[in-house]
């Protein structure tokens, strides 16, 4: 089976209402279990977490897949970097193939080395972003060698070894918490429970406080130089939208909600993309996300744009996240 049936499959499983899941339940306990004793563990001090010297603000979720944490991260890069924090972002590096070592990572690194989204991240936040395997390792870099004094971590909600001084859970409003239960039956890594003890709780798509809205930006020419354009400036389209990533129904919902007719192209997450598979024979303009894009900047393919959005949290997470960072400051 290939990769993306099996991805379409585990959705309707976990999205779905499939009654299957529920036979698979019995499945999940043992995943919950070993998830809970697991955090129960650092929390008791059994097992050891890592400081680094600087508040570490975690950014992650208990869903398998895509909730939008990582425009949020870069968001935060950019607000906390106005506010006067000197901040750096660690990643693992999924789907990098050099990350057993802390690795510094540039607007031009090779995603096939250091993964998509760290990548992305590094072109995006103009501040030094460091991937490795052992987010420790990688996050005392960003201290020691590029001087950081807050460090932003995206993604490794469930990373215990790495203390952190806040946590920030983004949660999906289109899907939620699915059928709420943990792999393989659902695509909780934790238990919803969990979401009590974060500090922050971010909706994507939701309503009031807490919530989160992706806005686009603008639309840039896929490894060549040339002027950004509007997604009006394609019309009705149609256009092709080609999406690699966690939940790619909502960048397809986002294209049509600005009036464009799509055609619908739905990748694996973290795909390594061919040429050829962006060559659909027709013409017509291909838009994708900024993920994608990073990793098909080689190709001499006109007629390839990458679709820019930006994180719109409340404004009250901006003043509640900053009061809590003066009161870290000043140990409180």
């Amino acid at each position: 089976m290939s990769r993306a049936r099996l991805e379409g499959l585990l959705h309707r499983l976990w999205y779905g209402g499939s009654p299957l899941a529920w036979l698979l339940a019995p499945l999940s306990l043992p995943y919950c279990l070993v998830a809970t004793a697991r955090r129960l563990a650092y929390r008791r001090g059994w097992l050891a977490s890592q400081t680094v010297g600087v508040p570490v603000v975690v950014v992650g979720n208990l869903s398998v897949g895509g909730t939008g944490k990582t425009p949020l991260v870069l968001w935060l890069a950019q607000f906390l970097g106005r506010a006067g924090y000197r901040v750096g972002i660690v990643g693992r590096g999924y789907g990098g193939r050099d990350t057993r070592r802390p690795q510094d990572v540039a607007a031009g690194s090779d995603p096939g080395r250091v993964g998509d989204e760290a990548v992305l991240l590094a072109a995006r936040s103009g501040r030094p972003v460091v991937v490795c395997r052992d987010r420790v390792a990688a996050a005392r870099r960003l201290v020691a060698a590029h001087g950081c004094d807050l460090v932003l971590a995206d993604d490794g909600l469930q990373h215990y070894r790495l203390a952190r001084t806040l946590e920030i859970a983004v949660v999906d409003g289109w899907r939620g918490h699915g059928n709420r239960l943990c792999l393989p039956a659902g695509p909780l890594r934790e238990p919803v429970g969990r979401l009590r003890d974060v500090d922050f709780e971010i909706v994507n798509g939701g309503q009031g406080a807490g919530a989160m809205r992706l806005q686009v930006t603008g639309v840039e020419p896929v490894g060549r130089a040339g002027e950004t354009a509007r997604l009006a400036d394609f019309g009705a389209g149609p256009v092709h939208a080609v999406a690699g990533i966690g939940h790619p129904r909502r960048f397809f919902a986002l294209l049509r909600a600005a009036g464009l007719s799509v055609i619908e192209h739905a990748f694996p997450d973290h795909h390594a993309y061919r040429a050829a598979e962006l060559d659909f024979g027709d013409g017509l303009p291909v838009l994708m996300t900024g993920k994608d894009a990073v990793k098909c900047r080689a190709f001499d393919q006109p007629g390839l744009w990458s679709v820019q959005v930006e994180a719109r949290p409340d404004a009250g997470f901006e003043a509640a996240l900053l009061a809590r960072l003066q009161r870290i400051r000043h140990g409180e």
